[in-house]
C-alpha cells in the first residue's frame, strides 16, 4: 500500500493525465506548429502549463473526503474521453455529451472494441485502483490549508511566468488555434459537463410555450387529402448520393423516379440530439438552443392544432429527441413492432409495414407520417444494411475505423446509402398506390453528415464552427406523385431550385406549406415549394 501526502498524489496524477490522456492534443499541436526548432521548447512549456493547470484545479477541490473520489472519477471518464478522441478525433463538447446521454445501449455497443478494453484497463481501472489503495497522509487542517494555498500560488506563478515568457506562442495558441483546446483532457470535458448542466437542468417549465394556435387547413372543399411521408435520415452525406454527382451508383432506384434532390442542404447541427429537434423547431439555426427547443412546441404541434391532420411518428433510431412527445409515436427498434429484423438490428423498411391500416383508420383526414431511420449510423456501417446490399467492396467490418483503409470505410458507408436508396424507393412505391385518392409526397432530409477518415477525423459531433463540410452538408430530396400533386406544384420550378442553398431552417415552413396550413408563424419565404405552387 502506497503512502503519499495529498499534494504528492495530486502532482503524480496530474503528470499521468498530461502524459497518457492527451495524445490527440499534442498530436494536433505538433501538426499545427511543426516539431522543430524553438517549437520543441514551446511544446515542453505547454506540457508544464497543462500539468500545473490540472494540479491547480485538483488542489482547489481537494479535501479529506473528495480527493480520492474526484481522482478516480476523472481517471475513468478521461480514459473513455481519450479513447474516442484518439480513435475517432471527436470533440467531447456540450452537444457531444448530450448526444451520448441520449444514445441507446444498442448504439453504444457498436463502439465497443478491444482497443477500448485496453484504454479502460490501463487508463481507468489501474490508476483508479492505485488511487483507491493509496494511503493519504493528511496534515492538520491548518497544515493542509497552508499546503493548498502554497500549491495554488506556485501553480499560478508557473503558468503566468511561462505564458508571459512565450507570449508570442501563447497569443497564437489562444487566438488563432482555439480548436486545439477542445482536445485538452480532462479540462475540456469537465468544462463541457458544466456547460451542459447549465443549458439543460432548468428546461422543465410548468408550461411549454404554444405556437401557431391560429393554424388551420385552407383548401378547396372537394380537394383530395394530403398523404405525406417525411423520412428523417441518419448520417447521410449529400456528396455520397449519386443523384448529386457521386461517382459510385448509390441511388440506382431513386434515379428512376421523378424526384428532385436538393444538392445544397445544410444541417442545423452535427449530432442527432441537436439537429432533429432543431429542424422541427420554429427557431432558425443561429437562434436555436436546447433550452428553446425543449420549452417551445414545434411544427408537429402546429399541424396538430388544425385538428385536421393525423400525425404518426415511427422510430427505428434512438428516439424522437423530444419532437414527437405530443403525437402518436411507435418504437420500431425491436421485433415486438418491427417485423423485419435480424440478430443485429431491425431494418428501416420494417417501418413501412402496416401503414395501410393507419391510413385507412384516418380516412378523410390529411396525414403526416414521420419515419426516423437508423440509416448510416456509425461506426459499424456494415451492420446498417442486409448482405445483399454489399455491392461495394472491400468493406470495413469492424467498429475500429482506424484499422481500416478509407476505401473500406467508404465502401461500407456507401452500401448503407444503397440500402437507404432501396428504403426510400420502397416508400415512394407505397405512396404511388394512393396517388389517385390523395395528394401524396415524400420528403427526405438527413439529420447530419459524417466524417469518414478525411484528415484523420471520423464520425460526427464536431463543434459546428469547426466541423468539416462532410458533417453539415446533408442529403435531401422530394418526390411528389404524378396524380393529384401535379395540380398543386410545377415540378420544373422545383427542379430549377435544386442547387439553391437550403438548410434545416426550411423544414418548418415547407411542412406547413405542403399541408396548406394558414398561420401567423408561417414564413412564405422559407417554404422550399412556395415558388412552385400553382395558384387556383
Amino acid at each position: 500500500m502506497l503512502r503519499l501526502s495529498q499534494s504528492k498524489l495530486i502532482v503524480i496524477s496530474a503528470i499521468y493525465f498530461t502524459l497518457f490522456y492527451n495524445y490527440k492534443f499534442f498530436k494536433d499541436l505538433f501538426n499545427t506548429y511543426g516539431f522543430s526548432g524553438s517549437n520543441i521548447l514551446y511544446f515542453l512549456s505547454t506540457a508544464v502549463v497543462l500539468t500545473s493547470l490540472i494540479i491547480f484545479l485538483l488542489t482547489l477541490f481537494s479535501s479529506k473526503y473528495t480527493t480520492k473520489p474526484i481522482l478516480m472519477t476523472l481517471f475513468i471518464v478521461s480514459a473513455f474521453t481519450a479513447y474516442f478522441m484518439d480513435s475517432y478525433s471527436v470533440v467531447i463538447d456540450t452537444e457531444m455529451i448530450r448526444n451520448s446521454l441520449q444514445t441507446s445501449f444498442k448504439e453504444s455497443a457498436d463502439l465497443f472494441s478491444f482497443r477500448l478494453v485496453l484504454y479502460v484497463i490501463f487508463l481507468a481501472i489501474l490508476p483508479a485502483y492505485i488511487v483507491y489503495k493509496t494511503r493519504i497522509n493528511y496534515k492538520s487542517f491548518k497544515g493542509e490549508l497552508l499546503s493548498k494555498i502554497k500549491t495554488i500560488i506556485l501553480c499560478l506563478v508557473v503558468i503566468l511566468v511561462i505564458v508571459f515568457s512565450f507570449s508570442k506562442f501563447y497569443t497564437s495558441f489562444f487566438r488563432e488555434h482555439k480548436p486545439l483546446r477542445y482536445n485538452i483532457n480532462p479540462i475540456y470535458w469537465m468544462y463541457s459537463i458544466g456547460n451542459y448542466a447549465n443549458k439543460t437542468l432548468d428546461t422543465a417549465p410548468t408550461q411549454i410555450k404554444d405556437i401557431g394556435l391560429d393554424s388551420k387547413v385552407v383548401e378547396e372543399k372537394n380537394e383530395p387529402k394530403e398523404l405525406i411521408i417525411l423520412v428523417v435520415g441518419e448520417t447521410a452525406r449529400a456528396d455520397r448520393f449519386s443523384l448529386n454527382g457521386y461517382s459510385k451508383e448509390t441511388n440506382p432506384l431513386l434515379k428512376q423516379e421523378e424526384l428532385v434532390s436538393f444538392t445544397n442542404m445544410s444541417s442545423c447541427g452535427t449530432s442527432t440530439a441537436h439537429s432533429v429537434p432543431c429542424m422541427f423547431s420554429i427557431f432558425p439555426k443561429d437562434d436555436y438552443s436546447y433550452k428553446k427547443g425543449a420549452t417551445t412546441k414545434n411544427v408537429l404541434d402546429v399541424l396538430s392544432n388544425t385538428q385536421d391532420i393525423a400525425i404518426l411518428w415511427r422510430d427505428n433510431n434512438s428516439d424522437s429527441k423530444g419532437v414527437a412527445l405530443r403525437v402518436d409515436y411507435e418504437d420500431y427498434k425491436t421485433p415486438e413492432k418491427n417485423t423485419i429484423c435480424n440478430e443485429d438490428e431491425c431494418r428501416d423498411e420494417g417501418m413501412l409495414v402496416g401503414l395501410e391500416d393507419y391510413i385507412e383508420k384516418n380516412k378523410g383526414r390529411d396525414i403526416l407520417i414521420v419515419l426516423h431511420q437508423m440509416g448510416n449510423h456509425g461506426p459499424a456501417y456494415y451492420k446498417r444494411y442486409p448482405k445483399e446490399f454489399e455491392k461495394f467492396t472491400p468493406v470495413c467490418k469492424t467498429n475500429q475505423l482506424e484499422n481500416c483503409t478509407e476505401e473500406e470505410i467508404g465502401n461500407a458507408y456507401d452500401n448503407a446509402i444503397l440500402y437507404t436508396d432501396y428504403f426510400l424507393s420502397k416508400a415512394i412505391n407505397f405512396l404511388k398506390k394512393y396517388s389517385n385518392t390523395h395528394e401524396a409526397g415524400l420528403l427526405y432530409v438527413s439529420d447530419h453528415g459524417e466524417s469518414l477518415g478525411e484528415n484523420g477525423i471520423y464520425l460526427h459531433g464536431m463543434p459546428y464552427a469547426i466541423a468539416p463540410k462532410a458533417q453539415t452538408h446533408v442529403a435531401s430530396l422530394i418526390w411528389l406523385d404524378n396524380g393529384q400533386m401535379a395540380h398543386e406544384y410545377d415540378r420544373s420550378k422545383i427542379k430549377q431550385n435544386k442547387d439553391k442553398e437550403y438548410s434545416h431552417d426550411n423544414l418548418f415552413d415547407t411542412l406547413l406549406g405542403l399541408f396548406e396550413v394558414k398561420t401567423e408563424v408561417y414564413k412564405k419565404e422559407l417554404d422550399i415549394l412556395n415558388e412552385s405552387r400553382i395558384e387556383h
